[in-house]
């Protein structure tokens, strides 16, 4: 079992995956560039912690230590597996990884939370290859209880089994992607229902209010329960071929990006982040929402019986 590991780049994921790894009795180095990143961070473990409390992931009888740090080196230099969460930049991974084979021990996984860049992008540059692997958490990593584990086109079976069993260790669900595609799975699904989602609301058939409750409480209530494929069974795979025979031709298949998002992002509006982009939002609602969500995730997580471990996703 692995029981030091290193965090590099803790943006809005990294306290969450800290958390969650020191439940398990693992030792945590975390290191970003930001002096005020590092100081915050305590503060976002500590929140992410009490939340494991409420979710009812019970402390290890001797919890891993979390500790933040400005060296890269320091952070990295004894860790046996390295979580890479840099902004989701080539170039910037590049550079990162580079400096990882330069600093980790030479027997070190090193592993990327990209939420889509191929992990064979990543790793051709190294000289050890076979230890590079994707490990894309969800995010909030310490609630969402599944990651995806992705292999290049170099990377050793062993570094993938290491890493599943360390999740099943950590009482998560791993979903192994057998081959090495953009966006892997989970945003590839979730991307084409966006798509989908922004076809509409552009082509007036719905608001975006409207849209958001119809997915909400339609096929996401029911997708939480009953996913995709299990559905076809529930409706029948002659209702799906019928419908899909006509109604496919029909959805959208654009392979560029909405107008309503491109003049959104060239205006500066990114949603929460700066207070409006889809909708509005003042600081203090935004918190709120945050926090409310957090709260119904867990509800949900605890309604469907946590994370399960890797052998339920085979």
């Amino acid at each position: 079992m692995i029981s030091k590991t290193a965090i590099v780049g803790t943006g809005t994921m990294g306290a969450g995956m800290a958390a969650t790894l020191a439940r398990a009795g693992i030792d945590v180095r975390c290191y970003d560039v930001s002096e005020a990143v590092r100081d915050r961070f305590p503060g976002e473990v500590a929140v992410a912690s009490g939340v494991l409390d409420r979710i009812h992931v019970g402390p290890a009888q001797s919890p891993g230590t979390v500790t933040v740090h400005g060296d890269l080196a320091e952070t990295v230099q004894d860790a046996e597996l390295v979580i890479e969460s840099v902004p989701e930049n080539t170039e910037i991974k590049a550079a990162v990884f580079a400096d990882l084979e330069a600093h980790a021990p030479a027997t070190a996984i090193l592993a990327t939370n990209t939420s889509g860049i191929p992990i064979t992008t990543i790793q051709q540059p190294l000289k050890n290859p076979a230890r590079v692997v994707g490990m894309h958490w969800s995010n909030p990593p310490h609630i969402i209880p599944v990651i995806e584990v992705i292999g290049g086109d170099q990377t050793s079976a062993e570094t993938v089994e290491s890493v599943r069993s360390l999740i099943s260790g950590l009482g998560l669900t791993s979903v192994r992607v057998l081959k090495d595609v953009p966006g892997f799975v989970e945003n590839r699904v979730l991307y084409a229902i966006m798509r989908e989602c922004l076809s509409l609301v552009d082509g007036g058939v719905v608001s975006a209010e409207e849209l958001d409750t119809c997915v909400q409480w339609g096929i996401g209530f029911k997708l939480s329960v009953i996913p995709p494929l299990q559905l076809l069974d529930v409706a029948g795979l002659d209702i799906y071929n019928a419908v899909a025979s006509y109604l496919n031709r029909d959805l959208d298949g654009r392979a560029d990006v909405s107008e309503t998002i491109t003049e959104r992002v060239n205006a500066g509006n990114l949603g929460m982040k700066t207070g409006s982009g889809m909708y509005s939002y003042t600081p203090e609602q935004a918190q709120e929402l945050r926090m409310t969500r957090a709260g119904k995730l867990i509800a949900v997580r605890q309604a469907l019986g946590g994370g399960g471990s890797a052998k339920e996703a085979d």
